[in-house]
């Protein structure tokens, strides 16, 4: 009992805990509620971040509830990831890193047709700290600017999935999103007593619906080969940012500390963030628990912010964003007795996104190339998942910048079977 009941005590202290964590290092974070968090696990985002046609009797598959409904184990996920970028701006560069928490689930299958599992991790990460300095004919530093803002939202999340046909498979999953954002900008002059700065802290909740399907079906004319279809749809809600925004002068000490002195602004408001419609369809075919190739593609409409200081920024706009990914694994035998290598799952893919958001009238695309492995960490299915992607995202033009990222993600999956039916003879 002690051993079930470890990993829920470890999503209680996450959740106390989620806010405090550092999760982003990038200056894209600094738009709209931060960078969007990938909600998929170690084993898909190795494979391209494909998952929504695919399913397991013992791994969760995170892109889509209707997969749960082939859970015969109950399975506890968990997530870390370490974010590596190199930041340019076609002169100069700088390195930045973070570390947090993916993912922390637990699902449990519910008879033979059905699962539920419930579960935390981030929707979206704040974390840059930028810096813009003015010099005289000089090139003497006259003024400076800090850009700098910390935070995120966190979603805790709800699925369910169940048989309806013998090849046909339905899910929903439902979330509440909840988190802080603060966004700060401190503006230091020569010469002048006292420095300025201007801080927005805000306030995010509101719910999301997803609904799920999964068609598979075993090719006859091909021995042992199966077609795998899936789709979600991500419904359209609006999320409540309410917040404070002040603007007030400090002591211009050197040494960064700030002392406030004098406040100009204090004002709440209070607005709407437009979470969009989403939509992924995938399609895979492979051989059940030896090797996988998946396609997926995923819409998203445009992000709309009604009210609140996020509302009317001029440099920034957002359209629809697209992703296509193609990936998949590789398992040599999953159940051999003479070697550890065969147990071993193989995963690789490749994506290209537009993620929408538009700086300077530029889009900001990324391009990224994944791999991984899934070692046997006993003699039951239970795995411990490694996953490393490259990529990069953005520009230099019209004074944007690029990053050139390397992920590096750990995943634990446990299996345990609960709720079995003891027989007496």
């Amino acid at each position: 009992m002690t051993k079930r009941l470890l990993p829920l005590i470890l999503m209680l202290l996450a959740i106390v805990n989620i806010n405090a964590q550092k999760s982003s290092a990038s200056p894209y974070s600094f738009f709209g509620i931060g960078d969007e968090n990938i909600t998929k696990t170690v084993e898909e985002i190795s494979m391209g971040e494909t998952g929504v046609a695919s399913y397991s009797n013992h791994q969760l598959f995170m892109s889509n509830p209707a997969s749960l409904a082939f859970l015969r184990y109950t399975t506890y996920g968990l997530g870390v990831a370490n974010r590596t970028i190199k930041v340019t701006d076609g002169v100069n560069s700088a390195r930045s890193s973070a570390t947090a928490l993916s993912y922390l689930a637990l699902a449990v299958p519910i008879g033979d047709n059905a699962g539920l599992v419930f579960g935390l991790q981030p929707n979206s990460n704040v974390g840059y700290s930028l810096s813009q300095e003015f010099k005289d004919d000089s090139d003497v530093v006259t003024e400076a600017n800090l850009f700098y803002g910390t935070g995120g939202t966190n979603r805790v999340f709800l699925g369910y999935g169940r048989k309806i046909h013998k090849f046909v498979t339905l899910g929903v999953e439902g979330s509440f999103i909840f988190g802080r954002l603060s966004n700060n900008i401190l503006n230091r002059r020569d010469d002048v007593q006292y420095a300025s700065q201007s801080e927005i802290n805000s306030n995010v909740s509101g719910f999301k619906l997803k609904l799920g399907i999964q068609y598979h079906v075993p090719l006859k004319k091909y021995k042992d080969l199966e077609l795998d279809l899936g789709a979600t749809i991500g419904v359209s809600s609006n999320l409540k940012n309410r917040g404070d925004e002040l603007f007030y002068s400090l002591i211009n000490n050197p040494n960064g500390v700030i002392i406030s002195r004098d406040t100009i602004l204090n004002q709440g408001f209070e607005g709407k963030i437009k979470n969009p419609f989403k939509s992924t369809v995938g399609i895979g075919i492979g051989k059940v628990y030896n090797w996988k190739m998946s396609l997926e593609y995923a819409y998203q409409g445009a992000f709309d912010f009604n009210g609140g200081p996020l509302d009317g920024n001029t440099i920034v706009n957002y359209k629809s964003a697209n992703r296509i990914s193609l990936g998949g694994y590789y398992l040599p035998k999953y159940n051999s007795i003479t070697s550890y290598w065969d147990k071993v799952s193989y995963r690789a893919g490749l994506k290209y996104k537009q993620s929408g958001l538009v700086v300077n009238n530029i889009d900001i695309n990324e391009f990224g190339i994944s791999f991984g492995v899934g070692l046997p960490v006993s003699k039951e299915l239970s795995t411990f998942n490694l996953g490393f992607e490259l990529g990069k995202r953005g520009t230099v033009t019209s004074g944007l910048v690029k990053e050139n990222y390397f992920n590096f993600r750990i995943g634990l999956t446990l299996n345990d079977k609960w709720f079995q039916q003891r027989k007496i003879q």
